[in-house]
């Protein structure tokens, strides 16, 4: 893993704006994060255009179904060399488990907890009877004991995770520099923190997309956010 934590979120709807926008903030990012937007747009070949560029490749896709489905589509993205790829925790221990044993073994496997555009609300709503920051924790838990590397999280629950899992990898997003003030926009976010914050309290990678892709400058808005760090 590189020293730098910041992996830029890139869904663009474009391939040659996303390869543009990562040349030109590549110095001063740790990797580049591809989720679905990317993905069913541009499909490995997309993929392959940006491993290019000589930077990590998160694949942010999130899978969650049955354990077989969800190995072979393990196996199907084995081609692309990712270093992380992300499953849904709350696909269960033994998909969790298939996951992990279908992925290569220089890939990290990361089982996504509670989503940082929900709150408790959103939780209650869908039917799960605690908080946000529990059902974290709890997941975190499940995907420990299925083998993965770790999780994904809000900087909101990092701290904790990390002090019941000392040596866990610990993705997050939803991350906004001042907290949303100085003019940067939440959008769908709902827990958040600054990437600082997220980094001091046990992140090991730290996601960012629009603070960098929508800024006026995106090569001064990374610089400042490594500056942070």
């Amino acid at each position: 893993m590189r020293q730098n934590p910041v992996y830029l979120a890139l869904d663009l709807p474009r391939l040659d704006q996303a390869e543009a926008l990562a040349r030109k903030v590549a110095d001063h990012v740790g990797g580049i994060k591809l989720g679905l937007e990317f993905f069913c747009a541009h499909g490995h070949h997309g993929v392959h255009e940006l491993h290019k560029l000589g930077l990590p490749i998160f694949l942010d896709l999130k899978l969650h179904d049955i354990p077989n489905t969800v190995a072979a589509a393990m196996q199907a993205i084995h081609v692309l060399e990712p270093e992380i790829v992300t499953v849904h925790a709350s696909g269960g221990r033994a998909m969790m488990e298939d996951a992990k044993a279908a992925a290569g073994e220089n890939c990290k496997v990361v089982g996504v907890t509670v989503l940082t555009s929900l709150d408790d609300g959103d939780l209650t709503a869908a039917g799960v009877n605690c908080s946000s920051h529990d059902q974290a924790l709890r997941l975190a838990e499940l995907a420990h004991a299925a083998g993965l590397d770790g999780i994904v999280c809000s900087g909101q629950e990092v701290g904790a995770v990390h002090r019941q899992w000392k040596d866990g990898f610990f993705v997050v997003p939803g991350l906004r520099p001042g907290n949303g003030k100085n003019g940067n926009n939440h959008g769908d976010q709902k827990r958040i923190v600054t990437p600082r914050q997220a980094r001091d309290d046990g992140a090991s990678v730290l996601v960012i997309g629009r603070p960098i892709s929508r800024a006026e400058d995106p090569l001064a808005a990374a610089r400042a956010i490594e500056a942070t760090l």
